[in-house]
């Protein structure tokens, strides 16, 4: 079974996104065993692809980065393989549907598995198309995970009901908390996810103040962070790993504090 279930089991969970191979993959792996020493409980490694749109500017930038620096999915698996070697915590590779497609998706699937990765997100893939995909993950027991943002509100008890591994959900960019505007509607979407399934609900931020962190952590399993520590990357290249260690040991340290149990 997926081990993507205990990044849930301790209290509110932090997700680490990092694009692989921006500004290289040495640093990459360090940034990984940074973020999972200081306390993610999950890590999304994102596989570059030439036409990130589901991507805002930083996650853009940094996809096509990586891809200049030749890094490839063959690489990737290898990666993970190496990264396996002292990095326990559930990692999940987030990427596109022509991605998985032009590699084949039984070997893409076959491969997540033989080197440790325990789900996978596709930012394109309509939720009616998972079909596709959904019976390669199910035979090598690989998480097809589920997105849902604002415009999937009507849908969202139909997405759901079939989730696997837990929910990713989308929040608009540039966010001011979720006290008011369009943001306030989350948590009824959780609310109504609860009413269909017992699968855990992340939410996704934009670089955000850990208040408004704390906020969205109210009523989510877990919350994401992406832009944050990607941008980090861009910032302060093989420097990076160990502000990453920082944001994230700060982040932890905030959730442990308002939801200890």
């Amino acid at each position: 079974m997926s081990k993507i279930k205990h990044a849930f089991e301790n209290g509110k969970a932090l997700i680490a996104f990092i694009t692989c191979g921006a500004p290289d993959l040495k640093t990459t792996g360090a940034a990984v065993r940074a973020a999972a020493e200081n306390g993610a409980d999950l890590i999304e490694l994102g596989i570059p692809f030439s036409d990130p749109t589901a991507e805002g500017p930083v996650l853009q930038e940094a996809s096509l980065h990586a891809l200049k620096n030749g890094i490839t999915t063959d690489k990737l698996f290898a990666f993970v393989k190496e990264l396996r070697r002292d990095v326990t915590v559930p990692m999940v590779f987030m990427t596109y549907a022509n991605v998985v497609f032009s590699y084949g998706a039984k070997r893409f699937f076959s491969s997540c598995q033989e080197s440790g990765i325990d789900g996978l997100i596709l930012s394109d893939l309509p939720f009616e198309e998972k079909e596709e995909f959904l019976p390669f993950g199910q035979a090598y027991d690989v998480a097809l995970i589920s997105q849902i943002a604002l415009s999937s509100k009507d849908r969202t008890a139909m997405i759901a009901k079939e989730a696997e591994g837990f929910l990713y959900m989308v929040s608009d960019p540039g966010m001011e908390g979720t006290k008011n505007g369009a943001q306030s509607e989350l948590p009824s979407m959780v609310k109504m996810v609860r009413q269909n399934t017992d699968i855990p609900c992340a939410v996704g931020f934009e670089t955000s103040t850990l208040e408004q962190i704390k906020e969205m952590a109210e009523f989510a399993d877990g919350v994401i962070a992406a832009s944050a520590l990607v941008g980090l990357l861009g910032k302060y290249g093989t420097d990076a790993p160990r502000y990453i260690g920082e944001y994230v040991k700060e982040i932890k340290m905030a959730l442990k504090t308002s939801f200890s149990r």
